[in-house]
């Protein structure tokens, strides 16, 4: 079955097959679906949550998903500048099972950044604990040796005029990961003002989900923005 199916696969092992209708209406791309889990691409400054100030969100468009009562559910976040691949529980044993394999580091994590400052090597691991700070201003998250483990392996795709296409994997799922660990390695992300980049569209995206469940394997990716594609045409910056 291609990764990209959205219909339920055969399960061997429950002797069963399902035929699952295509969710139609919903506005943004279905990377992944099945009568438990859905993976969609959510664009770039979409929140996850409804907040004071939106309440066009994700969880607003559930409605579009399922017409249970129970559900769906977040299995995981990113942030709302962040595009890219997120996992939807339709099913509150889906989400048991899909979270415990992202808490135990089970679930493969990879994403796509540009950054400023191309380092100076083609790929290494950064490990540096992280933790929240919290200031009159607001709060923020940081690089500190209390933190909470935190591990990112690197590799650079593509390089030009001094900037770079690099591919995070995440080992750990902390706050902000990709983009502290970006700015600990001196190459921060383009737009990413809060942790030493300039001001402007977030050049982040959440590339790729693996993950396998109980019931399936999930295996999605998804494509970057056309904001991110001129910036990195402009830099002279190929995309795999």
């Amino acid at each position: 079955m291609s990764a990209n199916a959205r219909f339920w696969p055969v399960v061997s092992a429950m002797k069963t097959e399902f035929s699952l209708p295509m969710i139609t209406d919903f506005p943004y791309p279905i990377l992944y679906q099945s009568p438990r889990l859905v993976v969609i691409d959510k664009p770039a400054g979409l929140p996850v949550h409804p907040g004071p100030q939106t309440r066009h969100s994700v969880e607003a468009l559930f409605p579009l998903l399922s017409r249970r009562k129970d559900g769906p559910w977040l299995v995981h976040r990113l942030d709302a500048d962040t595009s890219g691949c997120l996992m939807i529980a339709l099913r509150k044993q889906a989400l048991i099972d899909a979270q415990a394999l992202f808490a135990s580091g089970q679930v493969q994590k990879t994403y796509w950044a540009v950054v400023n400052n191309a380092p100076a090597a083609d790929e290494g691991m950064i490990d540096a604990p992280i933790k929240k700070i919290t200031a009159r201003e607001g709060w923020h998250m940081a690089p500190h040796p209390d933190g909470q483990k935190a591990q990112t392996n690197w590799r650079v795709l593509s390089r030009g005029k001094g900037r770079a296409v690099l591919e995070l994997t995440l080992l750990t799922g902390r706050t902000h990961q990709a983009r502290v660990h970006c700015a600990v390695l001196g190459s921060p992300i383009i737009g990413d003002g809060r942790y030493g980049g300039n001001a402007g569209p977030l050049h982040l995206m959440s590339r790729a989900l693996d993950a396998t469940l109980p019931t399936e394997q999930v295996s999605v990716r998804a494509e970057p923005h056309d904001i991110m594609r001129r910036t990195c045409q402009d830099f002279g910056l190929l995309l795999p």
